[in-house]
């Protein structure tokens, strides 16, 4: 009996415009099904009220999530003052009357500037962080105690953009791992009568900016229509900030072998942060990486990320052309 031929896989990025109200994993099963196979991961989940800037990575390009998970991220959001609720969110209880009032720009840009650092924050209960092997937000649910511990967190600008009644629009940007939520409800308790997150768009996660976005109802359209390729970002165009250098078959097969390798400096092309309008003011948020070359083949196609052992000597951190 003939085997059913299967789809063609798909190496790259697609970005995602997240619609409210779904969960970041409900996108990444809807993409699933319109390209037809499952090696889909994303580069950090979004929360059912937020909106924007979902990044998928598709088959060979699931193994380079390592090298983003310092990306910085940008957000629009609002925040409604006058009571806290117990997500932190427009999603949940009202913790207390609603006082409704009238702010100013000048009361509140001295307290954003307070939530600008590196500093440790205290994720809300109702969030995705593990106690026990069980989400928070489950046990939060269901009443029982939640005892979580602060991360370090990095927040490069948190800048108030507009004020109008008790709602007050803002900007951030920030590191991985900070809680939107947590920085409003921070923002209520210093102004003293409590806020939540109403509204919260992602607008950049680094390079990646809303306006290079697709619904998935586009997505699905192109697929109908044969134009997937039309939103995807290659592997070959992916961590452009990386220098590269491109080998002869003879030192190919030693990659493909995960082998070390060597190579002149001659050789190595520098890498180059594509500053798009939206964009992060940095990629990363700073920590020390290991210098790292994108590895091309005579073909130009990407097939690994070397790592430097001693100058002028790499190894193979992640082959995405393995030998046969």
């Amino acid at each position: 009996m003939p085997r059913k031929p299967q789809p063609p896989q798909f190496d790259g990025a697609v970005l995602i415009n997240k619609p409210q109200g779904r969960t970041s994993h409900d996108v990444v099963d809807v993409v699933r099904r319109i390209l037809g196979f499952r090696q889909i991961g994303h580069l950090g989940t979004l929360d059912p009220l937020a909106t924007g800037v979902l990044a998928l990575l598709l088959g060979r390009a699931t193994r380079l999530s390592q090298f983003y998970a310092g990306r910085r991220k940008r957000y629009s959001c609002a925040a409604r003052f006058g009571f806290a609720t117990d997500t932190y969110d427009a999603d949940g209880a009202a913790q207390g009357p609603d006082t409704a009032p009238r702010l100013t720009r000048e009361e509140l840009e001295p307290l954003a500037a307070k939530l600008v650092g590196h500093m440790e924050q205290m994720p809300p209960a109702f969030s995705a962080k593990k106690i026990h092997g069980w989400p928070a937000h489950e046990l939060a649910r269901k009443h029982k105690p939640v005892e979580l511990k602060p991360v370090e967190v990095d927040v490069y600008e948190l800048r108030i953009t507009a004020v109008e009644g008790s709602i007050a629009r803002f900007d951030v940007e920030c590191g991985a791992g900070t809680y939107i939520r947590t920085l409003a409800h921070e923002l209520g308790r210093m102004q003293g009568g409590g806020a939540h997150l109403c509204e919260i768009v992602r607008t950049a996660v680094g390079e990646f900016t809303l306006d290079q976005t697709v619904i998935v109802e586009e997505l699905h359209a192109a697929a109908q229509a044969g134009r997937l390729a039309d939103w995807l970002i290659p592997l070959e165009r992916l961590l452009p900030e990386m220098p590269r250098v491109t080998l002869l078959p003879i030192l190919e097969r030693r990659v493909r072998h995960g082998a070390t390798f060597n190579v002149n400096v001659a050789q190595i092309q520098p890498g180059h942060v594509v500053t798009a309008q939206g964009a992060t003011s940095q990629l990363d948020s700073g920590e020390w990486k290991p210098a790292r070359l994108r590895v091309f083949s005579a073909e130009q196609k990407l097939i690994a990320i070397a790592e430097a052992v001693v100058p002028r000597t790499y190894r193979p951190v992640v082959v995405l052309d393995a030998a046969p």
